[in-house]
């Protein structure tokens, strides 16, 4: 459990003008695959909570709950004060 499967990993979640696959594919999958795993809990975690239990910045790790969206995974979030945010993926 927690594991992104090959097959859903080849619709390739990553775009963008900046991104290089020779370069940036490899990383970026496993950031998605931490991301991923943390989230397989279902509970409510703050982008500085995911930060810290895998590593890379803010900016980064909300990239890849985008990047889990665009891979038909719901993600919620809920507002908790402000500018803080928190997510969780739906069961």
């Amino acid at each position: 459990m927690g594991r992104l499967s090959e097959a859903l990993l080849e619709d390739r979640p990553f775009e963008g003008l900046t991104f290089v696959a020779s370069r940036d594919e490899k990383r970026l999958t496993g950031q998605l695959q931490a991301v991923h795993q943390i989230m397989c809990d279902h509970d409510w975690h703050t982008l500085a909570d995911l930060v810290l239990r895998c590593s890379g910045s803010e900016a980064g790790v909300s990239a890849r709950l985008r990047d889990l969206r665009k891979l038909n995974f719901t993600i919620e979030r809920q507002h908790v004060e402000r500018g803080l945010w928190k997510y969780r993926m739906a069961a």
